[in-house]
């Protein structure tokens, strides 16, 4: 399995919490402006209920009064069609989209085809009222007072609707921000454990280190790393030069033993040598055990040539590994 560096994991773990932190505040405030703007719409829904009601107050208190000043009508019906063209359509201006699903649609379809007929006897009666036509008067009074209710209504289903869609939005708002924030806390966490396991190798390095400095190498074990690919590097680095000091270690003990045989060779040597010299009286006996005497000392000094190779390979060995561990 491929290992993982440590700057690769700095770098996902990094890149992860700002791509998620980022996206949490962009989408944070997309959704809150949404809000501002639907906001702006239930007020505009809102209004034209009570536009429906200004325009039938005012057509009352003309029919009452016999008066001809439409002002105020002309005024609420202009606002009113502004009103349901923004709801139905949007509005570019005011960042206002057009209507969100399919009831809302239906129901704005529905508001438009009362309100074209509530529109049209509204003109009718000041048609009437300008002739004084009692007849057609109470006909659009009629039609009025039986459909103001209606269309009432049906506006306050559409600020229902909105206001149904709204909360749906900020259910969803709300959601979202748990989901991110558990994202986030994981990440953390993540983070924290990654961080632990990279100080607690760190710290095995350190120790290991010191052992080394202090010259205290004699239960040095291999250190066992299979997370970081750079701690995995330089654990098999570290782990080479410690067993190379074992086997170093190991050689010198075998080194030390023969060189430790052979000295004990020329004691036994000389030990015989004296006894040889008080035991043989004539010449030759005396000759015949310095041959064989000769015979032995060959033999050691060629065993301490061979500890003496050995002990020289053996420095050899461990300069080489000081001057590697020094760089």
């Amino acid at each position: 399995m491929k290992q993982v560096s440590v700057s690769q994991k700095i770098k996902i773990i990094g890149a992860l919490l700002i791509l998620s932190i980022f996206t949490v505040i962009v989408v944070t405030i997309f959704l809150n402006q949404k809000n501002v703007k639907d906001a702006t719409i239930v007020n505009i829904a809102g209004k034209q209920r009570m536009l429906t009601q200004r325009i039938t107050k005012n057509i009352y208190f003309l029919y009452q009064n016999k008066e001809n000043n439409f002002t105020e009508i002309d005024n609420a019906i202009a606002e009113f069609n502004y009103g349901l063209t923004t709801l139905i359509s949007g509005d570019s201006l005011l960042g206002i989209a057009s209507a969100p699903n399919e009831e809302l649609k239906a129901q704005m379809t529905k508001v438009t085809i009362l309100w074209n007929s509530f529109e049209q006897n509204v003109k009718d009666f000041k048609e009437a009222l300008l002739k004084n036509d009692n007849q057609k008067l109470n006909s659009t009074i009629k039609f009025i007072n039986n459909n103001n209710n209606r269309l009432l209504e049906e506006v306050d289903k559409i600020v229902s609707l909105y206001t149904t869609h709204i909360e749906k939005k900020t259910d969803f708002i709300k959601k979202f921000q748990y989901l991110a924030f558990s994202l986030l806390f994981l990440l953390a966490l993540y983070s924290i454990i990654q961080l632990r396991q990279i100080e607690q190798n760190a710290r095995e390095f350190i120790e290991k280190s010191k052992k080394i400095s202090s010259g205290d190498i004699s239960d040095l074990t291999p250190i066992d790393i299979n997370t970081e690919k750079e701690f995995v590097e330089v654990a098999d680095n570290m782990n080479n030069f410690i067993n190379k000091v074992s086997a170093a270690m190991n050689y010198s003990q075998t080194a030390l033993e023969q060189s430790k045989k052979a000295s004990q060779k020329l004691e036994s040597l000389t030990e015989e040598f004296d006894e040889l010299i008080n035991e043989f009286e004539n010449k030759s006996d005396v000759l015949k055990g310095l041959d064989r005497s000769e015979d032995i000392m060959i033999e050691s000094t060629e065993d301490l040539i061979k500890t003496t190779k050995r002990l020289q390979s053996l420095k050899t060995q461990l300069d080489s590994l000081l001057k590697n561990f020094s760089k």
